[in-house]
């Protein structure tokens, strides 16, 4: 699973200085009585704002230098963004697929702390946190926010959609969708059904299928997603 095409595509965002190195500007918070990890990357304004989370996929930290890539760049966009590591819930370092069904749940319970954490800090504007998800970080984003509010807006880097979701008619904030339409991980099946149910719900959403492209963006599709994805956070989570 290649991150660096979440990460490179980001770098259409505005410039930003030297690369965070990891296990600086770490935080916790408590999640089902276990220690949750948080990388913080600060907004570049300083100014109390909007803020997300950023989700990673079931890889965990194989490509953590990506993501942190990312989060720096969304911080030079001016969002406060908390890289979380949510596989500690269950003391894991990479996704088992074999309990990935029951253990879904607890992550996504931890998500959901983690709002609430986010939302605590006092450099963060509690009215104006999203969620930016990658792969099965964007299925968590998408099963957290379809139960809470506090979630305003939604990017779905190639996630699947999570188990019965359309069978629950969930209401879900702005979402917007990016998926390889080549991608064997998950297929992008998952990005029209979600298409179709966000249409269905009257939910705000865009949809861009890159033709060609696998389970992580690469070349234009890069910068393409990186430039919507910028625009889609400014305009429901804009900063004012």
């Amino acid at each position: 699973m290649d991150r660096r095409g979440f990460a490179l595509g980001l770098m259409t965002a505005p410039a930003i200085g030297p690369a965070v190195a990891a296990g600086e500007n770490m935080a916790s918070f408590t999640s089902g009585g276990a220690t949750i990890a948080v990388e913080w990357f600060a907004a570049a304004t300083g100014a109390r704002g909007p803020a997300l989370l950023l989700l990673h996929g079931a890889d965990g930290l194989t490509y953590g230098d990506g993501y942190r890539l990312g989060a720096q760049v969304l911080a030079g966009a001016g969002y406060h963004v908390a890289f979380v590591h949510y596989l500690d819930r269950t003391g894991e370092r990479r996704v088992s697929y074999a309990t990935l069904r029951e253990r879904f749940p607890l992550w996504a319970a931890t998500v959901s702390d983690a709002l609430g954490w986010l939302g605590g800090r006092p450099e963060v504007d509690p009215a104006r946190l999203g969620i930016v998800g990658i792969s099965l970080g964007a299925a968590l984003a998408l099963e957290v926010a379809s139960s809470d509010a506090r979630v305003k807006a939604i990017v779905d880097y190639f996630g699947p959609v999570p188990e019965e979701f359309a069978a629950r008619r969930p209401k879900l904030p702005p979402t917007l969708i990016l998926h390889g339409e080549a991608d064997r991980i998950v297929p992008v099946a998952n990005a029209y059904a979600l298409d179709r149910l966000l249409t269905e719900t009257g939910t705000p959403h865009q949809m861009e299928v890159y033709p060609g492209q696998g389970h992580g963006l690469t070349g234009l599709a890069q910068f393409d997603s990186a430039n919507r994805a910028s625009a889609f956070l400014d305009r429901y989570l804009a900063k004012v």
